[in-house]
C-alpha cells in the first residue's frame, strides 16, 4: 500500500472516531410516552446519586417505583408504601441531605399524611396525617433553607401554601394563594391542583394544573410571585402546556435537570377519552426566555431530541 494511501486511511479513522461520539449523541431520541404502561400518573421525580427515582400514582393502594438514568428508560421497581383503604393519589418526594431520610408525602382519601425511608427504593413507614380534607402535597425547600408545603384544600380545589418548621411539623397558618378563576381552569369543572415550585433568578414559579383531571382539555399553567408564601400572579399566556398534535389531557407533574442541567417536565397524558383515567407517563422540555417567561410543550408519537443522561453532560 503507498504512503499516501496510508496517510488517507489514517485520516478517515481519525475523522470517524472523532465524529462518531458526537452524531450518536445527535440522534439520540425519545418518543411519548416514555412509560407506556396504563396507569401510572402524577408523577413525582427526584435524583439521586446519579439516578431518577419516579413514584406516580399506580394501583389506587399503593406507590411503585421507577428508577432511570436518562429521563427516556425506566425500569419499575418494588412496590414503597401500601396503604389499608382505597384512594391513593398524588406522591411527593423530598430527599433530606442533613437527615439523609427521605419523606413521601401521600393523599389517601382526601387526606395527605407522610411516610419515611432511609432509601429512595425501601419501605417508606407512615408517620401520620399532616392535612385534612386535602390533596396533591409538595414539598419546597428554599435555598435559605427554609421549608413550605404546597397542597391543594377541597373542597374548591384551593392551592395552599404551609410554612413547615421541619418536614414533619407544621408552622404559622397555611394561606390560600390560587383559586380556579381562568377559563381554560373551569372547562371541565373549577380546578386547580397538583402544585410544583420552580425557582429561577429570585422569582418563584408555582406550575399547577386545570380544570378536570380526567378530562381532555387538561392543562398547565403557573403563577409567580418574590415570596414563596405569595402573593402570586398568574401568567396571562397560560396554560403553557395543553392538549394538541395529538397530545391529549397533559398536566400533573413535575420538573427535574438533565445531565446539562435542562429542565424537564415529566407529566401524565391521557391515552385517549375511551375512559377517564387510561393515562400514561411522558416527558418534554421547560425553558425559560430572557424575558423570565416558563415555557412549555406535550408531545406524544413522534421522536423527539432527547435529555442529557446524567452524567454526560458536557
Amino acid at each position: 500500500m503507498k504512503p499516501y494511501t496510508i496517510r488517507i486511511l489514517a485520516v478517515l479513522f481519525l475523522l470517524i472516531v472523532f465524529f462518531a461520539p458526537l452524531g450518536a449523541r445527535a440522534e439520540r431520541t425519545y418518543t411519548n410516552p416514555v412509560i407506556d404502561e396504563i396507569g401510572p400518573a402524577d408523577p413525582s421525580v427526584i435524583l439521586f446519586e446519579g439516578k431518577y427515582y419516579l413514584y406516580p400514582t399506580g394501583d389506587n393502594r399503593s406507590y411503585h417505583v421507577y428508577t432511570s438514568t436518562d429521563l427516556v428508560h425506566w425500569t419499575k421497581g418494588p412496590r414503597v408504601f401500601l396503604a389499608d383503604e382505597n384512594n391513593v393519589w398524588a406522591p411527593d418526594v423530598f430527599y433530606h441531605e442533613g437527615e439523609k431520610k427521605f419523606y413521601l408525602y401521600y393523599t389517601v382519601n382526601r387526606r395527605i399524611g407522610v411516610a419515611v425511608s432511609d432509601r429512595p427504593d425501601g419501605t417508606f413507614a407512615d408517620r401520620g396525617t399532616l392535612v385534612a380534607g386535602a390533596i396533591d402535597a409538595h414539598l419546597f425547600r428554599d435555598d435559605d433553607g427554609r421549608y413550605y408545603l404546597y397542597y391543594v384544600k377541597l373542597p374548591g380545589f384551593r392551592i395552599t401554601v404551609q410554612r413547615m418548621k421541619t418536614p414533619l411539623v407544621a408552622q404559622r397558618e397555611p394561606v390560600e394563594i390560587i383559586t380556579p378563576t381562568e377559563p381554560w381552569e373551569k372547562i371541565r369543572g373549577a380546578v386547580t391542583e397538583g402544585p410544583w415550585m420552580v425557582k429561577h433568578r429570585g422569582v418563584y414559579y408555582l406550575l399547577y394544573s386545570g380544570t378536570a383531571a380526567s378530562s381532555l382539555d387538561y392543562a398547565i399553567g403557573y403563577a409567580t410571585a418574590t415570596d414563596p408564601m405569595g402573593p402570586f400572579t398568574k401568567h396571562p399566556g397560560n396554560p403553557i402546556v395543553q392538549r394538541g398534535n395529538g397530545a391529549l389531557g397533559p398536566g400533573h407533574g413535575c420538573v427535574v435537570e438533565d445531565g446539562e442541567g435542562k429542565l424537564w417536565s415529566v407529566y401524565h397524558q391521557q391515552k385517549d377519552d375511551s375512559q377517564p383515567w387510561n393515562r400514561f407517563i411522558c416527558i418534554d422540555p421547560m425553558w425559560f426566555d430572557a424575558n423570565g417567561i416558563l415555557h412549555g410543550k406535550a408531545t406524544r408519537g413522534m421522536p423527539e431530541p432527547a435529555p442529557t443522561a446524567v452524567g454526560a453532560g458536557s
